[in-house]
Parts: structure tokens; C-alpha cells; sequence
């Protein structure tokens, strides 16, 4: 066999080049081009969730007794912030609001009437001009609480009459009247937490 016929035959090995390594300086300017780039990512994360917080979207925590069986306390809640941009509040509606009392907690509860109901209470029940609400959320009778309200109450404009499902222990516009629509944190839209309870509400 030539030469020529064993080259043919016999697999050709190559060498691979070797690489020199950076530089001392070069590897520390990629490095620090990675931190740059991954603070870079986390800022943006940030802002995004900031601008959703403020803006689209918030997780509430339900801190009170009154929308039982509803919603329990420590239940999270994910608020709606662009709902009532759109269209207005609807009787039946769960908000999350500021109180118009000193309190640092915003409140959970439902909305019962809108500007210029007439709201009234008549044996344990609730009267929405004139017509008997059909509640089936709601627990325990509904009675009058000490105050300054009084029934028949008209609901003012710009503002809400709203009630906890849990009647006896809730604090709410039977105590200290209605709620201007500027508190309005937003509208309840999902219950999230605990898991295994999770359920979206109409909206």
C-alpha cells in the first residue's frame, strides 16, 4: 500500500487550539458586567411590581372577622385598582377601603347602597328603597348600632353604604356611615389564600 493510500485510511487527529485566559482585568470587568446586568433585571422587576401595586393590582390581607363566611381573617385577597375606573360600584360588590374612622387597617366589606339609596333596617332585615335584600351571604340578623346613624339613612353622593357579612361583629355604616368613594382601595376579585379555598368572585 503507498503512502498515499494510508493517508486515505488513517483518521486525521487535530489539535485544538489552546485559549489564553483573560486577563486578570478583563475578567474582572465581565464580572462586574454580570452584577451590573443582573441588578439591572432586578430593578426593572422592581419597578414593574411597584407600577402593578400602585396602579392595577394589590394582595390584601384580611384582618377582621366581618366578611365571614365569605372571607376569613387572614385570607388573601388580590384587589382590582382599575375596575371602578371604568364603571361604578355595584350593590354586592367586596371592596377594601379606607374607613372613615382613625384606623390604620383598611376594611373589607360589601357594598349594600349606592348614592341615594335609601337604606333602612326592619326586623333584623335590610330594606334597599323600599325592596327586602335576598342575602344569602349574610349571617345573623341586621340591627341598628349605636352612633350617629339613624334609619332610614340616605346614602349621600360620592358616597357608599356597605355592611360585613357577619352581622353581629361587624363594624361598618351602621357605626359610622358611609364611605366616600375616594377610600376606595378597589375592588375584591380573587380569593388566593389558603390554596385549597381559592375562588375568583364576579367581576
Amino acid at each position: 500500500m503507498s503512502v498515499e493510500e494510508r493517508r486515505q485510511i488513517e483518521p486525521v487527529s487535530y489539535a485544538e487550539p489552546e485559549v489564553a485566559p483573560l486577563p486578570a482585568e478583563d475578567r474582572s470587568k465581565a464580572f462586574t458586567r454580570g452584577i451590573l446586568e443582573v441588578l439591572q433585571a432586578l430593578a426593572i422587576a422592581v419597578l414593574i411590581s411597584v407600577g402593578l401595586n400602585l396602579f392595577v393590582v394589590q394582595v390584601t390581607e384580611v384582618r377582621q372577622r366581618s366578611m365571614e363566611n365569605t372571607l376569613f381573617s387572614s385570607d388573601r385577597v388580590l384587589v382590582s385598582k382599575v375596575d371602578y375606573r371604568v364603571h361604578a360600584p355595584t350593590p354586592g360588590d367586596i371592596i377594601v377601603f379606607k374607613p372613615p374612622i382613625e384606623t390604620n387597617i383598611p376594611y373589607v366589606k360589601r357594598v349594600i347602597g349606592l348614592p341615594g339609596d335609601v337604606i333602612d333596617l326592619r326586623d333584623g332585615r335590610v330594606v334597599v328603597n323600599g325592596r327586602e335584600l335576598n342575602e344569602p351571604y349574610a349571617i345573623g340578623l341586621t340591627t341598628p348600632r349605636g352612633g350617629q346613624i339613624r334609619f332610614p339613612f340616605t346614602v349621600p353622593a360620592g358616597n357608599l353604604f356597605v355592611l360585613g357579612d357577619n352581622r353581629p361583629v361587624s363594624g361598618d355604616s351602621r357605626e359610622w356611615g358611609s364611605v366616600p368613594e375616594e377610600n376606595i382601595i378597589g375592588k375584591v376579585i380573587l380569593k388566593f389564600w389558603p390554596l385549597n379555598e381559592a375562588r375568583f368572585f364576579d367581576w
